[in-house]
């Protein structure tokens, strides 16, 4: 099996290094991966005639290293019609995310949109995220338990065009993770999204400044006030008890079947009727 494999946190990443351990016994494994972070990408892609910087870092036995300065929609592309070309995936794995990607998060997640790329390809394609989203997270129990999901979702994949699988894993201890869920994407928000700037903010999530962000809040000008993201997520009235970010946070793993026909069916019908 060929295997297409990339992120949203870029190389060097210890979810990415922790999802190629799980993939190795699986195929051959060729990894394109962000040069750096590219969270809530989306599907975005690297375009408009945009010089992309790519790398080829290594080759081992059953394992191509690349990098691309892109978005992980990029990579997937990248992969698609250079690097793997004239062959073709027969999966696209992404992740694994720090962080969830649960409930409407799933929609700006670019770990997600790498995996709408292999869909929007006709490739399988699998989206993993951990609900840990400190650098050091341990991916102890997504290395133990996720073996045996790939093997039941390769062993039945649904074949419908468009179709990719969103697995995410609480960060718990193996033991202490109740089982598995088929779940649907749940509805929430953020709340207070943009906060000003202060550094201990930033620790209180675990996230360290590039040196990047620290030239760029150093160069701000006297009337600009800096701003980061970082709102609470808070769950929509109203959800089912499957919705995938309240059985996450119960201590299940969820798998939601997604599918990227945004098409409104119910719509589309009472429309109809109308016209």
């Amino acid at each position: 099996m060929r295997i297409l494999v990339t992120n949203d946190d870029g190389i060097g990443y210890g979810g990415l290094d922790a999802l190629i351990e799980v993939l190795r016994p699986l195929g051959e494994l060729t990894i394109i991966a962000p040069k750096s972070a590219q969270s809530g990408m989306s599907m975005a892609v690297t375009m408009g005639y945009k010089p992309i910087m790519a790398r080829h870092l290594k080759t081992l036995p059953g394992e191509d290293w690349w990098y691309l300065d892109g978005t992980p929609a990029s990579c997937v592309k990248f992969g698609i019609d250079n690097v793997m070309y004239p062959n073709k995936p027969d999966l696209v794995v992404s992740g694994v995310n720090h962080g969830n990607n649960a409930a409407t998060a799933a929609v700006y997640s670019g770990t997600i949109g790498a995996a709408m790329e292999g869909a929007v390809n006709g490739i399988p394609a699998i989206a993993v995220s951990l609900d840990d989203f400190r650098p050091d997270a341990d991916f102890s129990s997504v290395k133990a338990l996720l073996p045996g999901l790939l093997q039941k979702l390769l062993g039945s994949f649904n074949t419908r065009f468009g179709s990719f699988y969103n697995i995410n894993f609480p960060a718990l201890p193996k033991e202490q993770i109740k089982g598995v869920r088929i779940t649907r994407m749940g509805m929430a928000h953020w709340e207070k999204e943009y906060m000003p700037y202060d550094e201990a903010f930033l620790a209180s999530r675990h996230h360290t400044p590039s040196p990047a962000d620290l030239a760029y809040v150093d160069a701000k000008l006297p009337e600009e006030e800096v701003v980061v993201m970082g709102g609470e997520f808070v769950s929509n009235e109203g959800n089912l008890s499957d919705a995938d970010h309240l059985l996450l946070r119960e201590g299940y793993i969820t798998i939601t079947p997604h599918n990227f026909d945004n098409s409104d069916k119910a719509e589309m019908e009472r429309l109809c009727a109308i016209f």
